[in-house]
This record gives structure tokens, sequence and C-alpha cells, in this order.
């Protein structure tokens, strides 16, 4: 006993907690049997609802932000490996290295200072906020069992007061213990009815502060990660450029069903680098003389493979049967122009449009040169590029400034839409040339 009094606990003190704990549970008990009435509050019980409606949300908030960092954190280590991958391709030798080492490096900080200022800004406020909800509610339950102690102090003094026998001493001590209890209850009554609608509308502006620090950290870190890869983009172009010779594009394979090419090879491209332009046979052939009418010359499509026979057989007129002025224009043509504009300088010199015998075709954009056929699905990137799907037919045709045509691009109309519109300006584009496989 001595024991128990040492540490605050008295013999009597654990009687009268039990007898409490009795007289409550048998208050309860009446109170639902309807023998009891219970003393409502129906404006404190709708501020317990949106206390603990408070509560879920900020709770579910706090482990959503939680996931939320932990994606962070993964992409942060997803970003690194990258980097490293980089890195260790990027051979000694090449140009830019050390500028790549470094923005691999800022990569990296910028990943840890983000997800740093996300816990300052937004994780730990978060603790905070939900923070003081355990000691509201610790007190919204002990005011429901102060309440619980006044209806039974109530209850008391009433029985005695309609009691036959009447004690006057009794009925004394249990006005005073009821006096005691709706103090005691009063007194927590008023403090919460105070701090809850306070907490409630708190709510409001703790929403705010969490989503514009994470909307504005965000914002931040995607404008700087933004410049970095912008660098990044640069070294990498400015290495493709000092090793122009030595890149070699990868161009989409044919598969089963795609038509095979002719068996000419392609013309190289101006600057020497394979598959860097589009396959473009330069017509030199001179006007075949017709076999019905002596003497008589038809021009020759582009467009059309030399036929084997005509080889063989020796068909293939001399060189002697050129004009002058058209082997002069189209050596010069071929020495210093792209293979678009030599072939539609060919085609001109001789009388000819690609497609037409005398007459332009009218189902095929004018300058149309070949056809080809997308291998694989490629989105376009800027308002003058075509979207692609696999399977889709492009007609190819000239770019109306040869010296806007890029190395590897070509320029067309997906021949859907120039079936549907027969209008260029608001169909053609340009798009990658590995992407597809000439089909025609």
């Amino acid at each position: 006993m001595a024991e128990m009094g040492s540490k605050g606990v008295t013999a009597g003190k654990i009687a009268s907690n039990v007898q409490k704990k009795l007289t409550r549970a048998q208050e309860k008990v009446l109170q639902k049997l309807g023998k009891a009435d219970e003393t409502k509050d129906e404006q404190f019980e709708q501020c317990v609802q949106n206390f603990n409606k408070q509560l879920n949300e900020g709770t579910r908030l706090q482990k959503d932000l939680r996931t939320y960092l932990a994606s962070v954190k993964a992409m942060h280590e997803a970003s690194k490996k990258l980097n490293e991958c980089l890195q260790e391709v990027y051979e000694p030798d090449w140009p830019g290295r050390d500028e790549a080492n470094k923005i691999a490096e800022n990569n990296d900080l910028l990943w840890m200072d983000y997800h740093q200022k996300l816990v300052d800004q937004a994780l730990l406020t978060m603790d905070t906020y939900l923070g003081q909800f355990p000691d509201i509610k610790s007190r919204i339950a002990k005011r429901g069992r102060k309440l619980v102690d006044y209806d039974s102090a109530r209850h008391h003094y009433e029985s005695l007061q309609t009691a036959k026998k009447k004690d006057d001493a009794k009925i004394a001590k249990a006005e005073e213990e009821l006096i005691k209890a709706q103090k005691v209850f009063e007194e927590m009554n008023v403090d919460l009815q105070e701090e809850l609608p306070s907490l409630w509308n708190s709510r409001v502006g703790f929403y705010v502060n969490t989503f514009q620090s994470i909307a504005g950290l965000e914002e931040n870190f995607h404008k700087e990660m933004s410049k970095l890869n912008q660098n990044l983009n640069d070294v990498l172009v400015s290495l493709e450029k000092q090793h122009g010779s030595n890149t070699f594009t990868v161009k989409a394979q044919p598969s089963d069903n795609t038509p095979a090419k002719g068996n000419k090879s392609p013309s190289p491209p101006p600057d020497g680098s394979p598959a860097a332009t589009p396959e473009i046979r330069v017509n030199h052939e001179p006007e075949l003389a017709s076999a019905a009418t002596p003497g008589a010359a038809l021009p020759k499509s582009p467009s059309q493979p030399t036929d084997a026979s005509e080889v063989a057989g020796g068909t293939q007129p001399a060189a002697g049967a050129l004009e002058p002025g058209e082997t002069a224009a189209s050596e010069a043509a071929s020495s210093s122009l792209p293979a678009v504009v030599v072939e539609t300088f060919s085609a001109a010199v001789n009388g000819t449009v690609e497609g037409s015998s005398g007459a332009a075709r009218l189902d095929l954009p004018p300058g149309f040169m070949f056809k080809v056929q997308a291998q694989h699905d490629y989105t376009a990137t800027d308002t003058d590029e075509l979207q692609l799907k696999a399977g889709d037919v492009v007609l190819v045709i000239p770019f109306q400034n040869p010296e806007e045509q890029d190395e590897g691009w070509l320029m067309g109309v997906k021949e859907s839409d120039w079936n549907q519109h027969k209008e260029l300006e608001k169909c053609r584009g340009v798009f990658p040339e590995n992407f597809t496989e000439r089909v025609q």
C-alpha cells in the first residue's frame, strides 16, 4: 500500500475510478434502454462529425504525400542510373564529355534538392498539422465521459427528490455532486465548442499552403531540369556534328509483307553518309525511240525502274542522243544539288513530270516522286511534321525550298489525306525517312 502511495495512486482513488466506470456503464445501459434521458447537443455533434472528417482527410493527404515523395525518390534513382549509363558509353575522346558529366552531377543535385524541399515545406508541415488531432480527440472522448457523469448525477439527484421517504442529507450530497459534475463538464464543453470550429476552418488555409508549396516546388524543378536537358541536347548535337562521318542512322527493318525495293542502288547523299537522304534515283536516261513510230521520242518517267531486259538487249541509247545542254545541266545538278532537286531538275530538262506522259496525273500531288510506307508509329513533335501510324502510305514530294531539307527527312502527304482533301497546304509535312520503307 505504501508503494502505491509513493506513486501517487491510492487504494481510495482506484476504488473511486472503478466506481465511476460502473456508474457510467449503468447510465449508458439505462439511456440505451430508454429508461434515462440523455443530454443532447446537436451543434457539438456536428462539430465532432466535422472533426472526424477533417482528421480522415488529413490522414489520407499525409499518406498520398508520402507516396508522392517515394515516387520522386524512385525517379531520382532511375534518372541517376540513366545518367551513369551515358557517362559510361561516352568515350573519352568524344568532345563534350566533361560537360555531359557536369550536367549529370547537376541533375543528381537537382533531384536531391527537390526531394528535401518537399519534405521540409510539405511533409513536415503536414505532420505538424495532424499532430494537434490526437489531443483534441482525447478531450472529446473525455467530455463524453464527463457528460455521462453529469447525467448520472442529475438522475441520482432527481430520484432522491421524488422518493417517498426523503433523506435531506443524501439530497444535499447528491446536489453537491451534481453541481461539481456539471461544472467539470461545462468547462470542457466550452473549450471544445470554441476550438473545434476554429480547427475546422483552418483546413482551408492549410490545404492552400500545402498545395501551393508542392506546385511551386514542382514548377521550379521542371524549369531547372528543362535547362539541364537543353544543355545535354546541345552537347549531343555538337557530338553528332563533329562525328558526322561516323554516324549511322538506324533504319526501320522491312516486314515480311512489305514490297521489296528495286535492284537499283540508292543514290549516295551529298555528304557521303549512308541512308542520310531518301533513295531518289536521278534520271539521266535519254529519250528512247518508239518501236511503233521510228524517230518519235518518248520521255521515261523517273519513278519507273529500268527494265533488266532493256539493259541486256542493248536498248540503252548512246550518250550522244542527249542534247549538249541537257548533259551539262544534268552533270551540274548532280554534283552540286541535293538528290530531291536533281531529280526535279532532270525531269524538267527532259520535259516530263513524275507520273505523267504528256499530261499531269490528276490523282497524285504536283511533283510526286515515289511512295513510302510507315513501318513504325511516329509521333509528330512540331506543327510541320506528319503523324504516322505503321502501315500509312505517304506520297513523297520535293521541298519547296531545297535548302530547308534536313538530312534524313522527307517531305510528303499521307495518301489518305490527299485522296480526301487534294490540298497540299493543309496536308503536307516532313517525316523521318528511317521510319518508312519505299514501296513504289
